[in-house]
């Protein structure tokens, strides 16, 4: 159950809820979109702090970035395509590709400065663990 800040952002604000069924199409129409992951609030508290922190941020950067909010059910199967260990996190993805992420609560200045330097990053290749990572619609021969 996601606390009432969390659930702010979607039910005041208006942000979009993501799921996996959803992402693809989410990111086609936001060239950078920024994924909140918010985890589980009992075990990571700072979740509220960022979920205070975001529409900042957002008010901020203005249209260049549109936020997201992940389900909570759909957490697991999406931070596994992206490279992050700690909660919560906001992942930049830029026309659906992965540029960076920003975790754990930090200073405004933290944030600003992190923020503006992913939107000016190309995206980044994301690393498998052993397995060849190939992004969908790109040829791979051999």
């Amino acid at each position: 159950m996601s606390s009432y800040l969390v659930r702010r952002l979607t039910e005041e604000l208006g942000y979009p809820t993501v799921d996996a069924a959803s992402l693809d199409q989410l990111s086609r129409q936001h060239r950078n979109l920024l994924l909140f992951f918010a985890g589980d609030q009992r075990r990571y508290p700072e979740s509220d702090d960022v979920a205070v922190i975001l529409p900042e941020l957002i008010a901020h950067f203005g249209p260049e970035v549109q936020p997201a909010v992940v389900l909570p059910e759909s957490e697991p199967e999406l931070r596994a395509r992206y490279p992050f260990s700690e909660w919560p996190a906001l992942v930049l993805l830029r026309q659906g590709r992965f540029v960076g992420v920003i975790t754990r609560m930090q200073d405004w200045s933290v944030y600003l400065a992190e923020l503006e330097r992913l939107l000016v990053a190309a995206p980044s290749p994301l690393k498998g663990v052993g397995i060849p990572l190939v992004e969908e619609g790109s040829t791979l021969c051999r």
